[in-house]
């Protein structure tokens, strides 16, 4: 099969499974479950055959023409697309898996795998797009997609209002998005990535507007502050659903388009990005902290880490000595996406370790009504304990790798900034080291946990792979690493830090966060940073709720009294004046010539001579 067939076979397989159960399989709860899984490995498998199989090429096909403009829809499969593809694939195929046990006995299954299925197609379409057109198309669909399953249990007011919340919030980022890519076509000519990237090299003038204006979209879809409200709301959603979309792809997406465009960055826009970044990292794992739902501990910790990528792009090249030459390398780029891929493999066993916990202990989330699961779920607890290894950065998992490469990246460009994200990495072992032991040990703490119980195959098999791949994912080469030469293009980025210096910044901050951890907390039904530090478990909380705090009193003091005045103008102006007063003219005017309508034939000729001397003037030029 030619590289294009399997491309589009790759794209449209999960557009077929949905369009399937939204006509024909709507009361098949069961059957559509197993087509959206089985699209799902067809995704998994012709990934992994376009990623590995040497397939790098760029195809473009016109839309439409109109006079000298004109669209096209295209495929543009370089070594970036192809990790990012992989990544979709073969995640989306483990979730999808553990979603059959996830969801077994939900009465809405049908729904929920249709929109699975409509959400890989869009996110694969976005990993495609050879243009930002296309790209802006299929983004959308992501943020629909993303309404449809945030709002799966939509019989909770809830969940409406996060599906709700979120829906908004990204279509401000949205709006930017669009606004950006107006302005890129006009200074360009074209959407096209590649010819963009052709007219940057032959010299075109760059400003910082059209950068920042796309970065909007990332400031909604990676929810980065001040977009990024709706996240930890959108755990509202089932637990595949906050996996799948709010820590492995979706809110990828917004680090993958960044990729996409870097050729269109400038130092001050760099600098924002950069800024925005860290301090978003810093902002959510302070948040994370005061936590004690389950999931959202994990949407923050994901906050923070999509934090971590957003300054590493931010940071941008890197000079480095190769062969005895310095050369300029895009390390941005590389460090952003090794985070990217590493993340996703161990934040989505995080959710779905979550989920396994979750489903064990009969929908509980309150992590201090929990306790004692380490013997009763063991895979569970085996591989959460994996996970949150990667993610605090222990050595040999993957985590360090992807974060020793952001660190050593921000020494190099900008103290500060390694202060702030190294201060962020000891709160990540705090808070993550918080929750595995709150959650796992101890005394079972509710009747929920006493009779708690170890998932099913469907749900502990996926957690066993992803644990792999939290292990795996961080050895770009070597014998253990699941890339080989593949992915060259996008690792010859990643920036290095040799000697046993890594090992020791990475141990001491893994000690620091797990030792106040263990310091502050025990394993028992209250907090012990409210108990022990009130005010500043108060503070923390008040930081937590600042943003929604000022986006209320926007929206109800100064939004809803503006649309109150529009509403009053349009009643009075609109519908009063113009709209009544002028059918009051007409009115008026209508009983006035029916008033000249007297049925005698002397009047109507005196109007008629009226009319041809009012003519005779017109014409003769007396008006």
């Amino acid at each position: 099969m030619e590289s294009t067939q399997l491309a589009l076979l790759t794209l449209l397989t999960p557009l077929v499974s949905a369009t399937v159960i939204a006509l024909f399989l709507r009361r098949a709860g069961a059957l559509a479950s197993y087509l959206s899984t089985a699209a799902a490995g067809v995704i998994a498998v012709t990934g992994v055959m376009l990623a590995y199989g040497g397939h790098r090429f760029e195809v473009s096909h016109e839309w439409f023409a109109f006079g000298d403009f004109s669209l096209s829809l295209g495929i543009k499969f370089d070594d970036l697309a192809a990790l990012m593809l992989a990544m979709v694939g073969v995640v989306g195929f483990c979730i999808h898996v553990f979603s059959l046990g996830y969801m077994h006995d939900d009465q809405a299954k049908a729904r929920f795998f249709g929109g699975l299925s409509i959400f890989m197609f869009s996110m694969l379409g976005i990993v495609l797009a050879d243009n930002l057109f296309m790209m802006f198309v299929f983004w959308e669909l992501v943020g629909f997609s993303s309404y449809l399953l945030i709002n799966h249990y939509c019989h909770k007011q809830s969940a409406a209002d996060a599906s709700k919340k979120a829906f908004i919030v990204n279509r401000i980022g949205d709006f930017g998005f669009l606004i950006g890519i107006l302005m890129c076509y006009y200074a360009f000519g074209t959407v096209n990535l590649s010819e963009i990237a052709t007219e940057v090299a032959g010299g075109a003038m760059l400003s910082a507007a059209i950068p920042l204006l796309l970065f909007c979209g990332a400031l909604g879809k990676s929810a980065q502050m001040p977009l990024h409200v709706w996240l930890p709301d959108a755990m509202e959603g089932p637990t595949p659903v906050s996996a799948l979309i709010h820590a492995a792809t979706m809110v990828a997406a917004g680090i993958y388009m960044l990729c996409r465009i870097e050729v269109l960055m400038v130092a001050d826009a760099l600098n924002v990005i950069m800024w925005i970044g860290t301090i978003t990292a810093l902002y959510a794992a302070l948040c994370a902290i005061v936590q004690s739902d389950i999931k959202k501990v994990l949407a923050y910790s994901t906050l923070s880490q999509l934090g971590y990528m957003v300054a590493a792009f931010g940071l941008g090249s890197l000079v480095v000595e190769h062969d005895g030459h310095e050369m300029m390398i895009a390390a941005g780029v590389g460090a952003a996406m090794f985070h990217l891929i590493t993340h996703a493999c161990f934040k989505a066993l995080l959710f779905l370790g979550s989920g396994s916990v979750i489903h064990g202990c009969h929908h509980e989330q309150n992590i201090f009504k929990m306790g004692g699961l380490a013997k009763k779920m063991k895979i569970t607890f085996v591989t959460m304990t994996i996970g949150v290894l990667a993610i605090v950065g222990m050595p040999f998992f993957s985590g360090f790798y992807s974060k020793d490469a952001i660190l050593h990246l921000a020494q190099a460009k900008s103290p500060n900034v390694f202060g702030v994200l190294v201060f962020t990495a000891v709160l990540t072992s705090f808070y993550m080291v918080r929750m595995w032991w709150i959650t796992f040990f101890g005394e079972a703490r509710s009747e929920e946990s006493k009779t708690a119980h170890e998932s099913g195959l469907a749900m502990t098999v996926p957690l066993i792979v992803l644990a792999v791949l939290a292990i795996v994912a961080g050895q770009t080469h070597g014998p253990l690493s699941p890339y080989g030469h593949h992915f060259d293009g996008v690792w010859s980025q990643i920036p290095h830090a040799e000697g046993i210096s890594v090992y020791v910044m990475s141990l001491a901050i893994l000690g620091i966060g797990a030792g106040l951890a263990f310091a502050l907390y025990k394993p028992s039904a209250s907090d012990g940073l409210a108990t022990k530090s009130p005010a500043l478990f108060t503070g923390l909380t008040a930081v937590k709720e600042s943003f929604d705090v000022a986006y209320n009193y926007y929206v109800t003091k100064i939004q809803d009294r503006f649309a109150m005045l529009l509403n009053f103008l349009e009643q009075i102006l609109l519908a009063g004046l113009i709209v009544r007063g002028l059918a009051g003219f007409v009115g008026l005017f209508g009983i006035g010539a029916r008033a000249l309508h007297v049925g005698s034939l002397h009047a109507y000729v005196y109007w008629f001579l009226l009319g041809v001397i009012m003519l005779w003037g017109f014409a003769g030029g007396l008006f």
